[in-house]
C-alpha cells in the first residue's frame, strides 16, 4: 500500500539538528586523493553504528517519543537502518524490533545482535522483510519506522549535509549513494535549507540493483531487474509514492550505475590506498570517482563515506581477489 509522507517540515528540521547534536559528534570531512584527484570524503563511516542510519534513526524515535512516550518502534532493514534504530533506540530508552532478511550482512547482524532489541529475520529479500515488519506493526500497534519514507528520517539524514556545508563551503558537487534514497532526499532538503543550489549534487547506484534508477525511467517496481551485490544496504526496492521519488525526480538528479567490480575494487582501493573502509554500499561513490564514471569537469567534489560494516570474510575475499 502507498503512504504519502511530506518532506520534513522546518520545524522537523530543526528537532533533527536538535537531537542530533545532543548524541552524536560531528563526522569530519576529509581531504583524500583517488588515483591522484584531490577529493573530500566526508566520514559517516565513523557514526557509533558504522553508517549514517544513526541520524535519521534518532530524529524519527525521538518524534515518536514525543508523540506517545511509551510506545514501541519497528523497522526493516537491509542492516544499517536496524543497527540505527537499536542503537537511538538505546539512547532515548525506547522499545524497538528489527526484522531483517535472511541474506543480511552477517557482520550488520552480529552487530544487531549485541543490542537490547527485538531481533527477527524473516524471508530472503528486503522487501519481504518490510513487508513482515509492517504486519507486526499493525498486529501489535507499533510504529513502523521506514528506513527513507518518513519525514524525520530524512530531516535526520540531512545533519550529515548540514555538517559538510559548514566544513567545505566551497564544495561544488556532492557524490550520494541512493537506495530507498533517504541520504539522498536528506542531501536535496538540506541544500534548500542552507541555499546551496550552487552545488551539484549527483546520485549513484550499484549497477546489479539499481531500483531506483529503474524506477525513475518508467520501470514498474515488480518489473526492476536485480542480481547480487556486496552493495546490500541500497539494495531495497522502491515505494510508489514516496517521499524520496519525488525529491529525486524534482530535483532532476542524474544517477550513474556502478558495476559491481567496480564496486569491489573500490573497497580494495580505499583501503590500500586512503586507508578508508567502506562497506560495498559506501563504495559505489569512491568507485564512480575513481574509474571517471561522473565527469566532475575539475569541480571540488566530495563523496559520503557512508558506512563501514562489511564482514571480514568477505573483505579478504575483496582484497585477495584485487591483490596487485
Amino acid at each position: 500500500m502507498t503512504h504519502h509522507v511530506p518532506p520534513p517540515s522546518s520545524a522537523q528540521m530543526e528537532a533533527a539538528r536538535r537531537v542530533v547534536a545532543d548524541h552524536l559528534t560531528p563526522t569530519p570531512t576529509i581531504s583524500t586523493s583517488i588515483r591522484g584527484r584531490h577529493v573530500f570524503a566526508k566520514m559517516d563511516s565513523l557514526q557509533p553504528v558504522g553508517s549514517f542510519k544513526i541520524r535519521g534513526a534518532l530524529a524519527a524515535i525521538a518524534d515518536s517519543l514525543r508523540r506517545d512516550p511509551h510506545g514501541a518502534v519497528i523497522a526493516s532493514s537491509a542492516g544499517n537502518h536496524g543497527l540505527g534504530i537499536a542503537h537511538a533506540a538505546t539512547l532515548l530508552g525506547a522499545t524497538a524490533t528489527v526484522v531483517v532478511p535472511g541474506n543480511a550482512s552477517a557482520a550488520k547482524v552480529a552487530k544487531l545482535k549485541t543490542y537490547d532489541i527485538t531481533l527477527i529475520q524473516y524471508g530472503d529479500t528486503y522487501d519481504e522483510a518490510q513487508e513482515h515488519a509492517h504486519a507486526l506493526a499493525d498486529a501489535h500497534s507499533l510504529h513502523f519506522l521506514s528506513p527513507f519514507n518518513d519525514p524525520n528520517v530524512v530531516a535526520g539524514q540531512a545533519t550529515c549535509f548540514d555538517e559538510l556545508w559548514a566544513q567545505v563551503p566551497d564544495i561544488e558537487e556532492v557524490v550520494v549513494p541512493i537506495g530507498g534514497g533517504g541520504l539522498m532526499a536528506g542531501c536535496l532538503v538540506s541544500r534548500t535549507a542552507n541555499l546551496r543550489h550552487d552545488v551539484k549534487i549527483t546520485g549513484v547506484q550499484a549497477e546489479n540493483w539499481a531500483a531506483m534508477y529503474h524506477y525513475l525511467n518508467g520501470v514498474a517496481p515488480d518489473d526492476i531487474p536485480h542480481a547480487n551485490t556486496i552493495a546490500d544496504g541500497l539494495a531495497g526496492g522502491v515505494v510508489e509514492g514516496a517521499v524520496t521519488n519525488a525529491l529525486i525526480e524534482e530535483n532532476k538528479i542524474d544517477i550513474t550505475l556502478v558495476p559491481e567490480a567496480s564496486v569491489r575494487r573500490g573497497v580494495a582501493e580505499a583501503l590500500r590506498d586512503n586507508g578508508i573502509l567502506l562497506e560495498g554500499s559506501s563504495s559505489v561513490g569512491y568507485a564512480a570517482l575513481a574509474e571517471q564514471l561522473i565527469d566532475t569537469a575539475d569541480r571540488r567534489v566530495a563523496f559520503i563515506a557512508s558506512g563501514r560494516n562489511i564482514a571480514d570474510a568477505l573483505l579478504r575475499e575483496i582484497l585477495a581477489e584485487t591483490a596487485l
